[in-house]
């Protein structure tokens, strides 16, 4: 794993996901998932907004609650994409990459879960 500039964690570079630009599960809704994005990116701003006007901690906590609610409904609508393209191709593929597949899939949904 390695640490973004936001202090996330991104997959290190391994060999279970492709560096090459492949076609990946949400290409058929790309447009629809940065709509979201920038939408849960408006929240964001807007509880910055909220903390540099001095809103009233609950209020505050309700939007928290609202942002995360919508991140992680994302997160399940990629992951969703994720099983139905890529996970399902390395299964018709067959060999090593399925497990890969799966294996990777069921570390992404370990760290949805921990979240």
């Amino acid at each position: 794993m390695t640490t973004t500039e936001a202090g996330a964690t991104a997959p290190s570079d391994d060999s279970t996901h492709s560096t090459q630009s492949a076609t990946h599960g949400y290409h058929k809704q790309k447009d629809e998932h940065l709509k979201r994005l920038r939408r849960i990116e408006g929240q964001i701003r807007g509880l910055q907004r909220m903390v540099d006007e001095d809103v009233y901690c609950i209020d505050i906590l309700t939007q928290v609650s609202a942002s995360t609610k919508a991140l992680q409904s994302f997160a399940l609508q990629l992951l969703e994409e994720h099983l139905r393209h890529c996970v399902a191709d390395a299964a018709v593929k067959g060999g090593d990459e399925v497990e890969a597949k799966v294996e990777e899939a069921t570390k992404a949904i370990g760290r949805l879960l921990r979240t």
